[in-house]
């Protein structure tokens, strides 16, 4: 038997790296998996097909698609018990050369997308009692991180989320977690590739030079710690953050 068997989840931004690998995870812990992306495309499907779930697409940063999407969600699937906070936007550039659009659309998705979507999902939670919101942030949102200003600060404040949350929520029988990810083996890394004027594979290696484990993770070893604190053995974790990463690094913030 899977750790959430017949347990109706959402995973936003799933199509691809990590979304995508959390979407299959959960599935084949036995939940029923909403697989939410930007766009209605070909990789969202693949990523459905993959899951075994249904499509769930919107962009979080419209509120009006946010509530079409979970009412479209929740009349499949039944109440959302599991949310996994995940979608992101990334741009990198020095911070005074930043476009403050592209600043803002990493706000609008990264942080207060998920506050739209949590905000229409914890109704439902309180009424039965019980929920998990697992939010994946990232080691950035922790250390900051050099032409990533706007990722690190919507990173840092999604933990700043998830820890009030913890404290609010807990009493209702909703536990709310963090996942900060270090260097992971994603299409995300492409922008940090560019960014640097490096080719991707040698962006890999550099990466890799400062992690102990010496190497990037997967985004597979990251959907099994969403899917442990997705599983209601996890109720002791109210608030804390996992830091899969490698050895790169070690604390307890």
């Amino acid at each position: 038997m899977g750790l959430l068997d017949g347990v109706p989840a959402l995973v936003t931004g799933a199509a691809q790296g990590i979304g995508r690998a959390a979407a299959v995870r959960l599935a084949q812990e036995g939940a029923r998996v909403a697989v939410n992306a930007r766009l209605d495309d070909e990789r969202l499907a693949a990523a459905v097909a993959a899951a075994g779930g249904i499509p769930a697409p919107a962009d979080l940063a419209d509120a009006s698609a946010v509530h079409a999407m979970l009412e479209a969600v929740e009349a499949r699937l039944g109440p959302i018990e599991v949310l996994v906070a995940n979608a992101a936007r990334m741009s990198m550039s020095p911070y005074l050369d930043a476009d403050p659009e592209a600043w803002w659309q990493q706000l609008d998705v990264n942080l207060t997308g998920h506050m739209r979507v949590i905000a229409g999902l914890l109704p439902g939670m309180r009424h039965r009692g019980r929920g998990r919101i697992v939010i994946v942030s990232s080691y950035w949102g922790l250390i900051g991180w050099p032409n990533a200003t706007g990722y690190a600060s919507s990173k840092s404040a999604l933990i700043a989320l998830g820890r009030s949350l913890a404290r609010e929520l807990a009493p209702d029988g909703i536990h709310v977690s963090i996942v900060a990810p270090g260097v992971i083996d994603t299409p995300q890394l492409e922008v940090d590739a560019r960014d640097a004027g490096k080719p991707l594979a040698e962006m890999h290696a550099i990466y890799a030079e400062g992690i102990p484990a010496g190497r990037i993770g997967t985004a597979e070893e990251v959907a099994a710690t969403i899917a442990f604190l997705a599983a209601d053995r996890s109720g002791a974790y109210d608030g804390q953050i996992l830091h899969p990463n490698g050895g790169e690094l070690r604390c307890s913030a």
